[in-house]
């Protein structure tokens, strides 16, 4: 019994195995279209030139023909890629043009004679270059780098920290700093590290083309620091101005590693001269003028002071 089972099954298989076959024979014998993507190599470039933008382009092809014919575009060596010279495309400007339509007719001559292109796109590939012009530009981050609540970024390090750019001169001139991709990283509390690429401006080549980002994060911490002494500005020779009290706090947001290394004098606290004069009272404005990198809004705890102006005894 269960040799007859066998050998019916196999016999199941035989037919569906010869059914499929002839399914499939019938289909690829019909007509289909199929896009594909084929390399454009250019080729030829002098020693005293540097290309801008990619040696390699992709101009997309659309073929018509048989289902087995398609298979043999897509799984055999036919359209592997097209060369082209560098010197038949150059212009004069720092730009190359390479019509489509060249392109086609290399690609028609490797095609079969049933075979048809029906589209074709882009209708043209630009290429750019120039005589090595180039400069060297520090890299920046770009996008959303947000770690958890109570961290913050206490400072970014890139690796190499400047890339040199190459493009034509017009471009060079206002190319200051390159932007990475558009990074998107959330919720980290550790030091993070992100190997990316390099935004891309269209003629323009950065050499290398990707960098290493750290972003190192602090615990964020509620400080103050005490006995900033209260400077005058835009006193006139010969005038004192004093205020009461002389030295004031300044409370503010920084990370834990970086409050130990603050100190008084890395604070400027100032009274303005003239914005007294102009409209005197019992107490005065005074302004915190500047405050060293790594804090956070930074206020006074007391903004406004008595004070007193006096003459000069010479």
């Amino acid at each position: 019994m269960l040799g007859s089972a066998n050998k019916e099954f196999l016999i199941f298989l035989s037919f569906l195995g010869i059914s499929g076959f002839f399914w499939l024979f019938l289909t690829l014998n019909d007509t289909y279209e199929k896009e594909f993507s084929i390399p454009v190599k250019i080729t030829g470039i002098p020693h005293n030139i540097v290309l801008t933008s990619s040696e390699t382009d992709t101009i997309k092809m659309t073929i018509r023909d048989k289902g087995t014919t398609l298979i043999t575009y897509l799984y055999g060596n036919v359209l592997q890629g097209v060369n082209v010279k560098y010197s038949t495309y150059a212009r004069n400007d720092g730009t190359g043009i390479i019509p489509a339509t060249d392109v086609q007719k290399v690609i028609k001559q490797q095609l079969a004679a049933g075979s048809k292109i029906t589209a074709v796109k882009p209708e043209r590939l630009e290429f750019f270059y120039n005589f090595g012009d180039k400069k060297k530009v520090p890299v920046r981050w770009a996008g959303r780098v947000m770690p958890e609540h109570l961290f913050f970024i206490s400072h970014v390090k890139y690796w190499p920290d400047s890339v040199t750019v190459f493009a034509p001169k017009d471009k060079l001139d206002s190319i200051n700093v390159v932007f990475t991709e558009r990074l998107n990283y959330a919720n980290f509390r550790d030091t993070l590290i992100v190997n990316c690429q390099l935004a891309k401006t269209k003629g323009v080549k950065t050499v290398p083309e990707e960098v290493k980002v750290g972003f190192f994060t602090d615990v964020l911490t509620e400080e103050s620091i005490d006995g900033i002494p209260v400077k005058g500005i835009n006193v006139p020779e010969g005038k004192i101005i004093r205020t009461f009290p002389a030295k004031v706090s300044v409370k503010f947001v920084t990370g834990a590693s970086v409050y130990p290394t603050l100190r008084p004098e890395d604070f400027s606290v100032v009274i303005d001269y003239n914005e007294v004069k102009k409209s005197p009272s019992e107490k005065c404005r005074i302004i915190l003028k500047t405050t060293p990198p790594g804090i956070s809004h930074a206020q006074l705890e007391t903004p406004h002071v008595d004070y007193l102006i006096e003459q000069e005894i010479e």
